[in-house]
């Protein structure tokens, strides 16, 4: 899908490592939008307010 097929040693460890590295800061920032924008919400739904 990358193109990753075609590098060897230490270059495709090099970006398997950048994947795995921008993957967590994507999840990172949208986790952290998404915690914002509906953590008041939901707790009010628990706190029944």
């Amino acid at each position: 899908m990358f193109g990753l097929e075609s590098l060897d040693g230490n270059a495709l460890a090099a970006a398997l490592i950048g994947l795995v590295l921008a993957e967590a800061i994507v999840l990172y920032v949208g986790y952290g939008l998404l915690e914002s924008a509906l953590s008041e919400r939901l707790s009010e739904l628990i706190r029944g307010v």
